[in-house]
């Protein structure tokens, strides 16, 4: 069953009242703001903490209630199983394409050459709390950390794949349970209506968020602290946006719709993304989006908050793009070899990054743990540029979240294309 829609003739909202507008014109007031009152826009970081802990609030009932509701209206379970096992070819395939473009371009661009660095002189101090977080990353905590402590403490934390484990045994147990189980199928489908509501009136914070986070970054980082690294930083963008354009794009035409038409459609998550640094609140405005434009709701509840830890498309870019330039500007030559086992630890150290502010950083430093040629402490060279990437890491991850979804529930022929065809038109 699908969320009720509301029939009644809706009037054009004029332009000041559209929620990309309101978000735009907040973006441009904090970074004046930032940038003429550096002091004062450092304070307003409390705006947009507070706006992303709103959303994070919301974030495990929206995806418990999909995700179950979704795998319980399914009437055959190993749909399930094959939705989630296309979703991690898909993640896989494109994950490792991500790396392998950000690498080639490296080398095409090489932004690090010339900097000339002596290793010994950087001080690693700064880049300290990263290493160790990356360390207590390992693969062993990482599986452990899926596994809640409760059935219900899940719904009151805020990691995603924990919420995502219950939310598909509950919902594999109602699918099972049948008939025995509607009343409670029937309880959790009228729930999603007031969560959503609650979605939407928080949404309507999201200019303040991205005026408050934006003020702080310039404020802090100051727009001068791009240039001596403007390179890096526009490899980064303009490599993201090729990735977005041509391979997304690609992969979008082949499944029948137009990628600048579903950016379009995408325009307030991405200015949010944009505004906030973090792809998580528009984690729930997406999987409504999603399921609006024709998306299967079970296909949208597997594939969405999956991929915000296994789909890191603009994440693994950075990774080896970041890795090469480090090695370049200390004069590191790394051979095919080296490079290959880089791409092979990307590989995984990407697979369960959070989506949110500062996760690439930390899995940069769990990368560059395990190849001893590439210092450490060369992650001090980007640290202070570090913002200023996390913005089109997260807005590529998104994109290529949404996209995923599309393709997967075209693949499991449970794409309402003309559904789809209308929204982005």
């Amino acid at each position: 069953m699908d969320l009720e829609i509301d029939q009644k003739p809706v009037q054009p909202k004029k332009f000041y009242q559209l929620l990309y507008i309101q978000v735009l014109l907040a973006i441009i007031a904090g970074v004046s703001l930032g940038y003429f009152y550096p002091a004062l826009g450092e304070k307003m970081k409390p705006l947009g903490d507070g706006f992303i802990k709103l959303v994070k609030m919301i974030i495990a009932p929206v995806i418990f209630l999909t995700v179950s509701t979704g795998i319980a209206g399914m009437s055959d379970l190993k749909k399930v199983g094959r939705i989630a096992g296309k979703s991690f070819i898909y993640f896989f395939t494109f994950s490792t394409l991500a790396l392998i473009i950000g690498l080639i371009v490296s080398h095409v661009i090489q932004p690090g050459k010339g900097l000339n660095i002596d290793p010994s002189t950087l001080n690693g101090a700064e880049v300290e709390k990263y290493v160790k977080a990356a360390h207590d990353n390992s693969l062993v905590n990482f599986i452990f950390n899926i596994i809640p402590d409760t059935l219900l403490s899940p719904l009151s934390g805020d990691n995603i794949l924990q919420v995502l484990l219950v939310a598909i045994l509950f919902g594999v147990a109602l699918a099972i349970t049948s008939e025995k189980s509607y009343p409670v199928y029937d309880f959790l489908h009228a729930l999603t209506i007031p969560i959503f509501k609650i979605v939407e009136i928080l949404m309507k914070l999201a200019p303040i968020g991205a005026f408050g986070a934006m003020a702080f970054t310039i404020g802090k980082y100051g727009l001068d602290s791009l240039k001596n690294l403007a390179m890096l930083v526009g490899t980064f963008y303009i490599t993201s946006a090729l990735f977005v354009i041509l391979v997304l794009g690609s992969v979008a035409w082949y499944n029948g719709f137009n990628i600048f038409k579903f950016l379009k459609y995408l325009k307030d998550e991405i200015l949010l993304v944009l505004g906030t640094s973090s792809s998580e609140p528009a984690l729930p405005g997406l999987m409504k989006k999603m399921e609006n434009a024709g998306c299967d709701k079970g296909v949208v509840g597997l594939v969405v908050p999956t991929g915000y830890s296994f789909n890191l498309d603009g994440t693994n870019i950075y990774m080896t793009l970041a890795a090469l330039f480090i090695a370049q500007a200390c004069n590191i030559h790394l051979t095919l070899e080296h490079q290959l086992g880089l791409l092979l630890v990307a590989m995984l150290s990407s697979k369960g990054a959070a989506g949110v502010s500062g996760a690439g950083f930390i899995t940069l430093a769990a990368t560059l743990a395990v190849v001893p040629e590439v210092p450490i402490a060369g992650m001090t060279l980007i640290l202070g540029i570090d913002k200023f990437m996390s913005e089109c890491r997260a807005l590529t991850n998104v994109i290529g979240n949404a996209v995923a979804t599309v393709v997967v529930s075209n693949w499991e022929n449970r794409l309402d294309k003309e559904r789809l065809k209308e929204v982005l038109n």
